[in-house]
């Protein structure tokens, strides 16, 4: 009897194993999908591009990014925008009137589609907002299917926030959840696009998203993004959400307000909360920053390049703006028509040396593709934050302050200057100097 007991205690270990192991293969088919490992996300907005603000002009440009190292196109919305209770003269791309049509200022559905297939032939992929937490007064089911809508105590169908020119949907409405569910399968099987970033995603219930991907994935997969920094919904649901809390940590670097330190205990925390199969979303701008919290120059001044380095090596996607790579200097209007100012590209060199990076440096994919950075200690840990990740080293003075330094049990041999400014070594001896906003990448 006791040798029949081990024997079966042997049997239920083995297929515990085994059920380990299929859990491991299982988690691998969960991972992002693979053309976004090591890829590089630039965010359009199609009406301020271009002076005639449609799809077709915005077309042309397509060589340009793809030079520069662009790999995922986000296009903020591309819906037709209600009229009622309009903000401003042409309102905002949030106010969706129609999600299965496209603003007519942009062109036609033929115009979009021209588009998606351009930007696969460059070997591009493309994604586009979608805003399902709320839609314009005036789109159809306002009238059609109240029923979809929130309500107060009196009845009447509420804004979220105090975003007065929208209506917020009711998501214990379960026919509510089939009707946005098949519009965002409309954009996957009929307009081929390889997936979504998602407005206020933690507003909408995670149990939606969830079966939403599953849908979305059927018909092929997708890629996900949330906007979002919450992590029950990367575990399931979205392969990425906004890393928010660096770009806080960034500006608050960039004022001289905290120390290089403060990013040691962002990224342990990420490593707790987070599930590996996810990614995170860096940035020094996007749509909401320029807009209304101000332009890369006025939030980070000199640290900007710098802390751009940082943004596209300590971890997982990097983002553009659009308008970036020509150092854009102005708070973009979002109810009007407001040109990019188009400089001269005078920073397209600088990102696409460091897209090529994050192309060739199999360490610097994203999430579980990719390898976790290493601190490295210095004499000047306030300052200075280097890291390795394999054979990719990077050195950052994140102060205002010329800094020399030392690092710590450190070997170069082998390693060549990727890209750097303001630093000199003494490597020898050991002894670094970096200037204020330094940076250094080096290569193995």
């Amino acid at each position: 009897m006791k040798n029949l007991l081990i024997i079966l205690g042997l049997i239920g270990f083995v297929f515990l194993m085994q059920a380990c192991v299929d859990e491991v293969k299982e988690d691998k088919t969960k991972f992002p999908v693979e053309w976004s490992k090591n890829a590089v996300i630039y965010e359009v907005n199609i009406r301020q591009y271009t002076e005639a603000g449609t799809f077709k002009a915005f077309e042309a440009e397509l060589p340009r990014l793809k030079e520069m190292g662009i790999d995922i196109l986000w296009l903020m919305p591309v819906h037709p925008i209600g009229l009622e209770n309009r903000k401003g003269s042409l309102g905002s791309y949030y106010s969706i009137k129609d999600y299965t049509a496209v603003n007519p200022e942009f062109g036609t559905l033929d115009d979009m589609h021209s588009l998606i297939a351009k930007t696969h032939e460059f070997g591009m992929h493309i994604i586009i907002d979608w805003v399902a937490n709320h839609s314009a007064w005036d789109h159809a089911w306002v009238k059609e299917h109240p029923e979809y809508y929130k309500k107060d105590s009196t009845g009447t169908m509420v804004s979220p926030f105090d975003w007065t020119d929208v209506v917020a949907f009711d998501y214990t409405n379960i026919d509510m959840r089939t009707a946005m569910k098949n519009d965002m399968l409309f954009w996957i099987r009929d307009m081929d696009i390889d997936g979504f970033r998602c407005d206020v995603a933690g507003e909408v219930p995670t149990d939606f998203w969830e079966d939403v991907r599953k849908e979305l994935d059927n018909v092929k997969p997708v890629f996900m993004l949330a906007e979002a920094e919450k992590s029950e919904l990367t575990e399931r649901a979205f392969d990425m959400d906004y890393g928010w809390h660096q770009h806080h940590l960034m500006n608050q670097i960039a004022k001289g307000e905290i120390d290089a330190n403060e990013m040691n205990s962002h990224f342990d925390k990420l490593d707790i909360e987070y599930p590996t199969r996810s990614y995170k979303m860096y940035f020094t701008s996007n749509h909401d920053e320029n807009s209304w919290n101000g332009t890369v120059e006025e939030r980070l001044g000199e640290a900007a390049d710098a802390l751009s380095v940082l943004s596209f090596t300590v971890g997982d996607m990097p983002l553009i703006y659009n308008g970036q790579e020509s150092a854009l200097n102005k708070r973009l209007l979002f109810f009007e028509k407001d040109l990019i100012d188009w400089e001269g590209y005078s920073k397209a060199d600088f990102f696409q040396k460091l897209s090529n990076l994050k192309h060739s440096e199999e360490a610097l994919a994203s999430g579980p593709y990719g390898v976790r950075f290493t601190r490295i200690a210095s004499s000047s840990d306030e300052q200075i934050f280097a890291y390795d990740r394999e054979n990719v080293r990077v050195i950052l003075n994140l102060s205002a302050e010329e800094t020399a330094f030392n690092l710590e049990a450190v070997d170069f041999a082998g390693y060549n200057s990727y890209m750097q400014n303001g630093f000199e070594a003494d490597l020898e001896n050991g002894e670094f100097s970096m200037a204020p906003w330094g940076y250094a990448i080096f290569i193995k």
